[in-house]
């Protein structure tokens, strides 16, 4: 695993890391959200209802794709050497602006806004996040993403 100094994780505010991995998000995995979440609206989890409806078949939770990010965002961003846990801490803006059709890939797309030292064992990052679908310009969602690390 890819790994950098806190000083160098510093010196990357304002960078735009490389986009993680394509993920596919499959009728398997929408359902197994389904399961976890008791959101069986029908847009998500039956294909001849949903074929009927302006999205021409299944889409993915906004949820489950936000869920995602985690999964993105290690595969994308360095860990930060001695840090022993990073935690979500919120969402100051989050839009999901396209839907993410059943069988469609997408990746992520991290840039580091704001470092902030809060004791000497905790930083607090912000990301701009995006969540790109594969052979469309237009995103999944836009997030502002709050994370910190413990070391």
């Amino acid at each position: 695993m890819r790994s950098l100094s806190r000083k160098a994780f510093k010196a990357c505010l304002g960078q735009t890391f490389a986009p993680s991995r394509w993920f596919q998000v499959d009728q398997s995995r929408i359902d197994a959200f389904a399961a976890t979440t008791d959101d069986h609206q029908f847009i998500h989890v039956d294909p001849e209802a949903a074929a009927q409806t302006q999205f021409a078949g299944t889409i993915a939770h906004g949820f489950l794709t936000l869920s995602m990010l985690s999964a993105m965002y290690y595969d994308a961003v360095p860990a930060i050497d001695g840090a022993e846990l990073g935690v979500n801490y919120g969402f100051n803006k989050l839009r999901f602006l396209s839907p993410v059709k059943a069988g469609a890939y997408v990746r992520g797309h991290f840039t580091l806004t704001t470092v902030r030292q809060i004791k000497d064992d905790q930083l607090t990052n912000i990301w701009d996040v995006s969540v790109e679908i594969k052979g469309q310009e237009r995103p999944a969602l836009v997030a502002e993403w709050i994370g910190q690390q413990y070391f």
